[in-house]
């Protein structure tokens, strides 16, 4: 199939990436290619909100400081100053095409606090705000008809020639035939790759791929050591409970029924609206401080493991109805228990990937006519630790100029070869369906072995808190997974139409890299920043060595290679990222 520009994923960065390539040139033919159907892409599951300034007491210069600091100047400056000016005009975008955002009284914008924000910065949608900004993309993407959707259809590899990107290989997943989609220049915004660990917060489609897709092909991945744990999710299910709640007042209890945060560093340096930042820290010291009170046998115990207590009881039902329904009703429907009542039992749970594809500011990789946004790129805007709603917001902001260069290449590339290209397609879609070929034979793992090896290695090695030991057994033992893969896997389901087997295994070789790459990189940084913490030698922070980015290099039968480069600074010089204030006891790190 013929086109001029692919975009790879329908979530929020696809579909702003898809409407500003059509809005820059209505005469483009773009093809959207989702192995789900949009609507279910994981930016539906976003709850909180988006993060834009908007109030009078607010300011580009705060928004930018709380996003520096809160990565622990690990954030590329430049980046920072793009993207917290360009956060308003995506938003008020949104809206003109139908987002409804919650409202004051007097009819502007309603916000709320979030963790690391000086001021009440998350412009919100109730508790559903990821569902409603991604209809709103999805409704407006049907009036534009040069957007041609391929739902449920797999990307398995990119093609590349001389002059780079030629084309995306993938699969027709009705009927499991290959398909090739000829186009000089390609957008991924296949979102994170939070599923290489067991308990986490994403959709079952959250492996990573887009990663590994670029990483084969020589393009660097960015800081992948990098992975937020958010603070607050159900045992077990790894259903996410929205920070939104702790923004509208919710409390953190530990088993004794006390606010236990006032014991650790965790709120910002005055100036701030409250004495201690306390529930609204942000999520990687929270997410730390659970890690010390389990340790410390203060946490309630629930069939799926420990936890401690999300009280919103003192919020009354009126106010959990207005700001918090959904919340409320997962409450009800996965734990039986009513948050008006009883306080939700929540720990940390993997959430999301702040590294990832290395990019410019304007989506492209160091591939020419391949470019990259949403949670899979990385622009370098979140650095060591995520501020919460700082993702809606660049998806919107980094889709739309991924877009918008992806558009302006496609229109100056010259055109890939067609026989040359047709035999290299069918060469590499030749490798994917060698699985489904080879199907089960006798010794080989099954999917699911695999699978959960790996989850044991990273939940093991590279956690909330990690030594060198740790994740040189981690580094380990993945190698050694990823070898037994290569030799084969077996499958049951032999057919074409619809297997979910053969597209796990699939789903599996990339989730395998990746991971593999976060261990290495996290072995390779040799301080503690951010989600980054070491109990052993390299417990400090470090700014004289490594107040530098991670890049790695992959190698399909190696271990990733890392190197390092220095961090881009505007006007933010590092300093001491200090949340306690007068009566903290324990310090993080």
């Amino acid at each position: 199939m013929d086109c001029d520009l692919v975009i790879v994923g329908g979530g929020g960065a696809g579909l702003r990436a898809a409407l500003a390539a059509t809005l820059a040139d209505p005469g483009l033919d773009i093809v959207l290619v989702s192995k789900v159907v949009p609507m279910r892409s994981h930016t539906v599951a976003a709850e909180g909100g988006a993060a834009a300034v908007l109030r009078d007491d607010d300011s580009f210069a705060q928004h930018f400081d709380d996003t520096v600091s809160g990565g622990e100047w690990l954030c590329d400056q430049r980046a920072v100053e793009a993207f917290v000016a360009a956060c308003p005009q995506e938003l008020i975008q949104l809206e003109r095409w139908g987002c409804p955002w919650s409202r004051q009284d007097d009819g502007r914008v309603q916000t709320r606090f979030f963790g690391g924000m000086r001021v009440q910065r998350t412009w919100f949608a109730a508790d559903r705000t990821g569902f409603h900004m991604l209809h709103t993309l999805f409704q407006t993407s049907l009036r534009h008809p040069s957007i041609r959707r391929h739902d449920e259809f797999f990307c398995t590899d990119l093609l590349v020639d001389e002059h780079g990107l030629a084309g995306v290989l993938g699969v027709d997943i009705a009927r499991g035939t290959p398909v090739l989609y000829r186009a000089r220049a390609a957008v991924l915004a296949t979102g994170g790759a939070g599923r290489v660990y067991a308990h986490n917060t994403n959709a079952g489609i959250v492996t990573g791929e887009g990663m590994a897709l670029a990483a084969v092909h020589g393009v660097a991945l960015r800081d992948l050591e990098f992975v937020q744990w958010h603070p607050t999710a159900l045992p077990g299910s790894g259903i996410l409970i929205t920070e939104g709640c702790r923004g509208e007042g919710g409390l953190l209890l530990n088993a004794e029924g006390r606010r236990y945060l006032q014991d650790y560093d965790l709120g910002p340096p005055d100036p701030w609206p409250r004495p201690r930042a306390m529930e609204l820290g942000p999520r990687d010291r929270l997410s730390q401080a659970f890690w010390h009170e389990d340790r410390a046998r203060r946490t309630v115990t629930t069939p799926q493991g420990s936890a401690v207590l999300l009280d919103l009881r003192h919020l009354g039902a009126e106010r959990l109805a207005e700001r918090l329904p959904m919340i409320s009703e997962v409450a009800r429907r996965f734990l039986g228990i009513d948050p008006v009542t009883t306080p939700i039992p929540v720990r940390p749970a993997v959430h999301y990937t702040m590294g990832g594809v290395a990019t410019g500011l304007d989506g492209a990789t160091a591939l020419p006519g391949l470019f990259a946004a949403g949670e899979c790129a990385s622009t370098g805007i979140h650095g060591a630790n995520r501020l919460g709603s700082n993702s809606l917001a660049e998806l919107l902001v980094f889709g739309r100029a991924a877009g918008e260069a992806a558009a302006a290449w496609s229109r100056n590339a010259p055109s890939a070869a067609g026989g040359s290209l047709l035999r290299e397609a069918q060469a590499r879609a030749g490798q994917a369906y060698a699985l489904l070929a080879e199907g089960h034979q006798a010794g080989r793992p099954r999917v699911a072995e695999l699978r959960t090896a790996m989850h044991a290695a990273m939940e093991d090695g590279v956690g909330i808190f990690r030594d060198a030991e740790g994740m040189q057994r981690a580094c380990q033992a993945l190698a050694e997974l990823r070898a037994r893969y290569r030799a084969g896997v077996a499958l049951d389901d032999r057919s074409r139409s619809f297997n979910t087997e053969w597209l796990a295994a699939i789903e599996l070789g990339h989730a395998l890299q990746v991971a593999e790459t976060i261990a290495h990189a996290a072995l390779a940084r040799r301080e503690s920043r951010g989600a980054h913490r070491r109990r052993d030698a390299w417990s400090a922070r470090d700014d004289a060595n490594f107040l530098v980015h991670s890049l790695a290099y992959c190698d399909p039968q190696a271990a990733p290679r890392i190197e390092h480069v220095p961090v881009t600074l505007t006007r933010s010089a590092p300093g001491e990222r200090s949340y306690g204030g007068a009566g903290a006891r324990v310090a993080l790190d």
